[in-house]
């Protein structure tokens, strides 16, 4: 069972701040900033470019992409660390077609990331006229599970709504039309248990600075199954994919397994600051992560519906069906988040109408839910985000 008290205690959370954004950017592992400031010190200081070999950079990608894989439920070895999420969106889509090149479709929903849709939509018309992004609402996907779609790429988790598809179901039902599956798991890891591999997954991308706490900028991961690791093109022919980088031959031959998925430099201090995140992670069972979360956003949704009633939830209502996130929808949502932002919630604003909270069991509680309910009752009811300064759009919603 996970200590949450023991967790909590492990990341710096400041004084007056209930912070109920951890979907968009966790909080700081406490662990953090010494170990980066000795990496920086000892290791870039001191060991400069041995550091590489002495200090053991170039493993962390795989290191690291090993204990990810353990809250998604990857095979060892299958997961590796780099680069940012839209490099390796990029990067799983154009593997997948190459599984499948007589298909020139990728398939997926309205409710996914639009960064997930602008680099398929980048990447198909790169390779032609005849390639198609073909974009339904989230209901639709198991009906258009067509002969002609190659890759179906899609969200687990709606970033908006926290609606979770069921990676089981469409997988199998995808597979079993040829088609080549790519799981953007952004909003599910640390968020919810995933079982990449008993759902015989094809492929997953995801990022390390929501829920798993790794700082802004964190870099992202992908998984390849086993069936396809040594068959893959990597399509981002990077010199660390290769076979033998420092052979710095002028011909690419990709790496072996998982390493091949590598494309440029890793990112050491980002890596230094995730390890810090993931060794409060690995004192976590993720079943029992799951359940505390659905209890905290039950009772959030309580709490709001009973005492705000301009606000009407759009999250699932069972939490069996929502992510580790609640949404609410008012008019004025931009308004009221940044009038609640003023009385110490964080959460945040998503186009049109989206007032979003996150729920992170780590360092959340139900005396965090509770105030929350009260600071942002307060707002709605005594109509304090009604003023000009809340109505002014930052660059960063």
């Amino acid at each position: 069972m996970t200590d949450f008290a023991a967790t909590k205690a492990m990341f710096h959370l400041p004084e007056g701040m209930i912070y109920l954004d951890g979907n968009s950017l966790g909080p700081l592992p406490l662990a953090a900033t010494k170990r980066v400031g000795d990496m920086m010190q000892n290791e870039w200081g001191e060991m400069l470019i041995t550091g590489w070999n002495k200090a053991g950079w170039m493993a962390k990608s795989s290191a690291l992409g090993d204990r990810v894989g353990r809250l998604i439920g990857a095979e060892p070895g299958h997961v590796v660390m780099g680069d940012t999420l839209s490099i390796k969106v990029y990067q799983a889509v154009a593997s997948a077609l190459d599984l499948n090149p007589t298909r020139k479709v990728v398939l997926s929903d309205n409710g996914n990331f639009p960064t997930d849709l602008y680099m398929a939509d980048g990447l198909l018309k790169s390779l032609g006229d005849d390639y198609e992004l073909r974009v339904v609402n989230p209901e639709d996907v198991a009906d258009n599970l067509t002969d002609d779609v190659a890759v179906l790429m899609l969200t687990q988790v709606d970033y908006r709504t926290g609606r979770v598809h069921n990676m089981q179901a469409l997988t199998e039902q995808a597979q079993a039309k040829g088609i080549v599956t790519v799981w953007d798991l952004a909003h599910s890891a640390g968020a919810l248990p995933v079982d990449l591999a008993g759902c015989n997954a094809d492929f997953a991308i995801g990022c390390t600075y929501k829920y798993l706490n790794g700082g802004p900028g964190a870099p992202a991961f992908i998984y390849v199954a086993p069936r396809h690791i040594d068959q893959v093109r990597p399509a981002l022919s990077g010199w660390l994919g290769h076979e033998a980088p420092f052979a710095f031959d002028l011909d690419y031959r990709p790496g072996a397994g998982i390493e091949r998925m590598r494309v440029g430099t890793p990112p050491v201090l980002q890596l230094t600051s995730l390890e810090a995140a993931m060794d409060i992670w690995d004192m976590a069972d993720m079943e029992t992560v799951r359940a505390k979360s659905i209890e905290l956003c039950d009772l959030f949704i309580a709490g709001i519906e009973a005492k705000c009633p301009e606000l009407t939830l759009a999250s699932p209502r069972d939490g069996q069906q929502r992510g580790s996130q609640v949404s609410f929808k008012f008019h004025e949502g931009y308004a009221a988040m940044q009038a609640v932002i003023a009385r110490g919630v964080i959460g945040d604003f998503r186009a049109p109408d989206i007032m979003r909270f996150g729920f992170t069991p780590l360092y959340i509680d139900e005396g965090d839910v509770n105030a929350a309910v009260d600071i942002i009752a307060d707002v709605m009811n005594n109509n304090l985000w009604d003023r000009p300064e809340y109505k002014i759009r930052a660059a960063v919603t």
